[in-house]
């Protein structure tokens, strides 16, 4: 990203049950390190805490994942997710997601996903508004 605006979004290890018979992290895990990463991210971006009482009734639905596998993550290795923001639509945002295998200094993996705002009761897609629009512009990198 040539404009600084990733965001720490979490810190971990790769535990050794994380790994599978070949010996590396399992994709499963990466998918869960992005997931908490992810809340992170809205909390970070639009002050969003999961609580639908403190969120005017409106929540997050992912509804496109696209993931590039750079490097293998075994047992023990220590994990940075980092994000920001890559569009700001009507009704939904990209993300980009970095993995950085912390001791290696090295890409693990990305994270490209689609955001959509809904409605919580109807479970609708519902326009961001003027002021997450604004909060959101700030976190947009290129």
């Amino acid at each position: 990203m040539s404009k600084n605006v990733m965001i720490s979004c979490y810190k971990g290890m790769a535990q050794p049950w994380f790994c599978d018979v070949m010996g590396h992290m399992n994709i499963r895990h990466y998918m869960a390190m992005f997931d908490e990463s992810s809340y992170q991210m809205l909390f970070e971006v639009f002050g969003w805490t999961g609580n639908p009482d403190n969120n005017g009734g409106q929540g997050w639905a992912d509804v496109k994942h696209v993931i590039e596998y750079q490097a293998e993550v075994h047992a023990g290795d220590l994990l940075e997710v980092k994000g920001c923001l890559t569009k700001v639509g009507n009704k939904s945002i990209g993300i980009r997601y970095e993995m950085i295998n912390s001791a290696k200094n090295e890409l693990a993996a990305t994270l490209e996903c689609v955001c959509v705002l809904i409605d919580l009761q109807s479970r609708d897609a519902v326009a961001l508004s003027d002021e997450q629009r604004e909060r959101a512009a700030k976190y947009i990198g290129e």
